[in-house]
């Protein structure tokens, strides 16, 4: 005897379980990024406070040195970055028109030469088979009317 076996059924899954652990993984995350961003904003009052202080002129002048020189390095990386950037760009159009660009021609040509192609055995082959079959079946229904019937 043959098992009749429905490999239809499944076993439900438990969804709201892992919707709830994903849930609460997304407001932990979410969170977090809060708190970072109130610690970095509280930073930023206290180190404007610390400087802006009337006692703090040669602290505040030393890291004003710091970050103009931070700057300036910046300013050499994104420097060197973009002159990077305009080199593979240069190098992408080169690709374009030198690779890209005659194998597009010839993919071109070769599906002209292949609509040709079709064309001559549609006009040449298939035309006339279909004719051909045409007529057989006229022919053998005529003969079939003409049969005697028994």
């Amino acid at each position: 005897m043959v098992e009749n076996i429905n490999h239809s059924q499944e076993i439900p899954k438990d969804t709201s379980v892992e919707t709830h652990a994903a849930e609460k993984a997304r407001r932990r995350t979410i969170a977090l990024l809060v708190i970072i961003a109130v610690v970095i904003i509280a930073g930023i009052i206290v180190g404007a406070i610390f400087l802006l202080s009337p006692g703090n002129k040669d602290a505040t002048s030393q890291i004003r040195d710091v970050f103009i020189i931070f700057m300036a390095l910046e300013t050499l990386v994104v420097g060197v970055a973009l002159v990077i950037l305009i080199i593979q760009l240069a190098i992408l159009t080169n690709l374009l028109q030198n690779e890209i660009k005659p194998i597009l021609d010839s993919t071109s040509e070769a599906v002209n030469t292949l609509k040709g192609t079709i064309r001559f055995v549609s006009d040449n082959l298939t035309e006339p088979v279909i004719k051909l079959n045409e007529k057989l079946a006229m022919g053998k229904r005529i003969i079939g009317l003409l049969k005697p019937r028994k």
